[in-house]
């Protein structure tokens, strides 16, 4: 239908991949399963095959804008909105809320990160069409929530509560972020937590009402402006003005805090593709276990490890059981399987030591 549109968030730099996500390539943009397509390139396809190609719009940092034209030619520079600086996902799904309607004010949009691992790609569609139908005929702020097949710490999780008039959709009772691991746990046990994916769908006016309710502080900066939306004034506007809204994820500024908020319990095989782990987890292993990501790897006495490296690289490597061994040109990163989540922690210490050199 022509006033559904899908919006794919493509501005993040990817650290907990690092040092195969870099600032000048970050992960999204990379082909990480061996497809010949990028996540970025996956998720379009995604959606092309859900809404028209021209309600395909990508929210990138403005530094990506070469990249996203690259792997997506068939984009218009009016589909491509680009952020002058990160200020997390309220003020990026506020300025596409106020770009659609501008184009459409009957505008209904599905949000997804641009680098989620999507199994079941027919079912997925499926479930994003009923979700749309449900925003169309509904005030309602529309979440997908998975189905936990493990007791996982890197997800937030939603706590369902009644059923809504359309089957499989229902109340949100509680959100709770990344939890520890007795109290995953019990989440899985209780049946009533699904994993929070980071997809959503509404209505542009839905939106903007929670948004002007919940965080008039992220509002208000494009509130001022609404006659520049859909205009060439657009961007300057948002250069101006985007600086200014505050560093705040669209779940802590909204879907925490409005009563019309929802979530359709689906299970079309997804995974946030955001740790070495995932994409150990969902890549083709030898016999012994071992991953080798773009690279020829030469193992010997070797268990249950990841490699990667650039097409061409050769990996030789002896004795090694349950480790990440990411080659990137300049970085060599060796790290225990175990201590991935202190990724992040490196590339800050990195980038005290040598400032942006290497990231």
């Amino acid at each position: 239908m022509s006033n559904r549109y899908c919006v794919i968030m493509g501005g993040g730099v990817g650290s907990r991949f690092w040092p195969y996500s870099r600032a000048n390539m970050p992960k999204q943009f990379i082909d990480f399963l061996g497809t010949g397509r990028s996540l970025l390139q996956m998720s379009y396809d995604r959606a092309r095959s859900i809404v028209p190609a021209e309600n395909i719009i990508v929210v990138t940092n403005e530094s990506y804008v070469a990249l996203v034209k690259q792997q997506l030619p068939d984009l218009t520079d009016s589909q491509i909105l680009a952020e002058p600086v990160r200020r997390n996902t309220a003020p990026c799904v506020a300025w596409a809320a106020y770009h659609i309607k501008a184009r459409d004010p009957k505008g209904v949009m599905v949000v997804a990160p641009s680098d989620h691992l999507i199994l079941n790609e027919n079912l997925y569609k499926e479930d994003i069409l009923a979700g749309f139908d449900f925003v169309e005929n509904h005030d309602a702020l529309l979440t997908l929530g998975i189905k936990p097949n493990r007791p996982e710490t890197g997800y937030g999780y939603i706590q369902v509560g009644e059923m809504s008039d359309t089957d499989k959709i229902m109340h949100v009772k509680t959100f709770t972020e990344k939890p520890n691991l007795e109290l995953a746990k019990v989440f899985v046990e209780s049946g009533e937590f699904f994993w929070n994916s980071g997809i959503f769908l509404w209505s542009a006016d839905s939106i903007i009402k929670a948004l002007k309710d919940h965080a008039p502080d992220v509002c208000d900066k494009f509130e001022a402006g609404k006659e520049h939306f859909g205009t060439e004034t657009e961007q300057s506007f948002i250069n101006d003005k985007f600086p200014a809204c505050p560093n705040i994820s669209i779940d802590f500024a909204v879907m925490e805090k409005t009563p019309n908020v929802f979530v359709s319990c689906v299970n079309f095989g997804w995974n946030d593709l955001g740790t070495w782990g995932v994409l150990y987890e969902y890549s083709p292993k030898s016999k012994e276990g071992n991953v080798s990501q773009n690279c020829n790897a030469m193992l010997y006495n070797c268990h249950n490890n990841m490699i990667a490296a650039k097409p061409g690289k050769l990996i030789v490597a002896s004795g090694l059981k349950n480790f990440i061994v990411a080659d990137s040109d300049d970085v060599l990163l060796i790290c225990p399987q175990s201590e991935e989540q202190r990724i992040k922690q490196y590339v800050n210490d990195v980038k005290s030591s040598f400032g942006d050199k290497y990231l």
